[in-house]
């Protein structure tokens, strides 16, 4: 605390709130406009001591004084100070005063005046805006009603770079409304979300990666979000913003590189290496988003490479929890068909051996996992059981974790239907566990049998019916994300077949139904859904 702060402190120790409201009330009413302007400045300076009730009381003096006609060259003055003291308000009593301030009509008068003014007085305007919108949600939608999203996306044109930073923070709170993303997508002003994320405080750079996010699960935005920048904005978001902002905008980059046209732009920007960042983070959310990318950005074979790599460097160095989370990624790469030779390759066999031997229990269910769809491939196979993990595994047939020993006893069960490793695993046949498991990868086995033929009498045609010849016209799907609308087409490849599955997407009816489900007002991991869908129609060899 400076000299200057110390002395208005003490100052105001001791003040008689009451008696000096009412000296406020009786400089406002007296029509004075230069004792009125001197009222509001000290009001606006106080405004950090004053209590909330006596702030309360003055919001709506203050927003009728900004609303009124006046006369004379002071007039301006007058309004500045009103919005200055307003500014400073709204910044008190977290988030309840802006609410406030809000709800008593300061918005309107506000909008009215800033197309008209300039220099100073647009700035504090901007900034008592910005506020309002900063501090209470629920100020975005009356900034909307009332035509603010058109004043502010008039002003982007004339504004100077002073202003331009204070427009860019409150289009990124109003992005966060469904209806203005709508608006912004139809005008063609996402330049501006995207570049709301990337100047501007960090707040309001994390709202606007969020908006993306949200956008980048529509078809025809996601490509112009692309065109305008947005993936190396996220990154420079994933690289340098505090942890809320890294999960914001690791879910956000997450959810365009879900798309196959995207993979490869998104890891050449340098976001493995981050996501890498994120498993190693003390956030279970940063591990989950990272988990559900490395799963998409695998589907490219060069991209699961290098996580292969990145995820072997955590299992030999990280904590328990990054171990455990690089185990469960590698899990899910190793039914890739594509990327079952990458596991191999990547030296990730023997240390997940290792870690079966001597990690907890969460690590051991993870890497247990790993080794029971690695046991699929003969030869991982082969490499598991060079690096010891046959009698390991029959031990873990008494794991104190039922996940554990199933796992274990299906990776066994693949072993001892391999010629040349069935004697190895000889010692398990009279073990109950073991049995069961066997019993139940026959079956399995039988009823994937049978759907491998269903699904090869199956034609294009079938595949592409269109949800339009449901009875009662426009049906929407219920089997896949998404409704009537633009085309999308995913590629589906497994040892059985390869087809072209084309869809009908719908360009917003997903991201309607996460926002139906998600507070879009937190940082949740819209990726990890998202994600969850688009991995089932990824191989995965059984």
């Amino acid at each position: 605390m400076d000299r200057s702060e110390l002395e208005r402190s003490q100052q105001v120790i001791g003040t008689d709130w009451e008696q000096a409201f009412h000296r406020f009330e009786n400089v406002i009413a007296c029509g004075n406009e230069i004792l009125q302007v001197r009222a509001a400045i000290k009001l606006a300076h106080l405004a950090n001591h004053a209590p909330e009730s006596i702030l309360a009381g003055a919001i709506p003096i203050l927003v009728k004084l900004l609303g009124s006609p006046f006369s004379g060259s002071s007039s301006l003055s007058i309004q500045e100070a009103v919005a200055f003291c307003l500014k400073c308000i709204t910044c008190q009593g977290e988030g309840k005063l802006a609410v406030v301030v809000g709800q008593s009509g300061a918005i309107p008068s506000l909008l009215k005046l800033l197309p008209h003014s300039e220099g100073r007085l647009q700035k504090v305007l901007l900034k008592c805006l910005r506020n309002m919108v900063t501090f209470a949600d629920a100020n975005c939608i009356i900034v909307v009603e009332n035509g603010g999203l058109e004043v502010i996306l008039n002003m982007f044109s004339a504004s100077s770079d002073g202003l331009r930073r204070f427009l860019l923070e409150i289009f990124s709170a109003l992005a966060l409304l469904r209806e203005v993303r709508r608006v912004i997508i139809s005008l063609g002003s996402l330049p501006f979300l995207v570049e709301s994320a990337r100047f501007g405080s960090m707040i309001s750079r994390t709202r606007a990666a969020q908006a993306i996010g949200l956008l980048g699960l529509v078809r025809r935005a996601r490509r112009m979000l692309i065109d305008s920048g947005s993936i190396p904005v996220l990154i420079e978001l994933l690289r340098v913003g505090d942890l809320s902002t890294k999960l914001v905008a690791g879910n956000a980059l997450g959810v365009i590189s879900s798309h196959v046209d995207y993979i490869r732009p998104v890891a050449q920007a340098g976001a493995i290496p981050l996501y890498v960042e994120l498993i190693q983070g003390p956030e279970p959310m940063g591990k989950e988003i990272a988990e559900d990318v490395f799963c998409i950005l695998a589907v490219a074979e060069a991209n699961a490479v290098t996580i292969a790599e990145h995820l072997v460097r955590v299992l030999k160095g990280g904590d328990d929890g990054a171990k455990a989370a690089a185990a469960d990624v590698l899990w899910d790469l190793s039914g890739y068909k594509h990327a079952s030779f990458v596991v191999r390759n990547s030296g990730a066999i023997p240390v997940l051996v290792e870690l079966l031997r001597h990690g907890s229990v969460d690590i051991r269910e993870k890497v247990s996992g790993a080794v029971s769809q690695l046991s699929y491939h003969g030869a991982d196979r082969v490499a598991l059981a060079d690096a010891g993990a046959i009698p390991l595994l029959l031990d873990t047939l008494d794991d104190e974790s039922e996940e554990v020993r199933d796992n274990a006893a299906e990776a066994l069960a693949s072993f001892s239907e391999d010629p040349l490793l069935h004697d190895r695993v000889s010692d398990g046949f009279s073990m109950s566990g073991f049995q069961n498991m066997r019993g139940v990868m026959i079956q399995a086995h039988d009823s994937n049998v049978h759907l491998v033929r269903s699904l090869r009498q199956m034609s294009i045609d079938q595949l592409t019916w269109d949800p339009g010849d449901l009875p009662g016209g426009k049906g929407t799907w219920d089997q896949v994300p998404g409704g009537k609308g633009t085309r999308d087409q995913i590629k589906i490849s497994t040892d059985c077949f390869a087809i072209s599955l084309e869809y009908q997407v719908g360009s917003s009816s997903l991201a309607s139904n996460l926002e139906a489900n998600y507070d879009v007002g937190k940082p949740i991991a819209l990726h990890c859904i998202v994600s969850s869908w688009f991995r089932d129609q990824v191989c995965r060899v059984n």
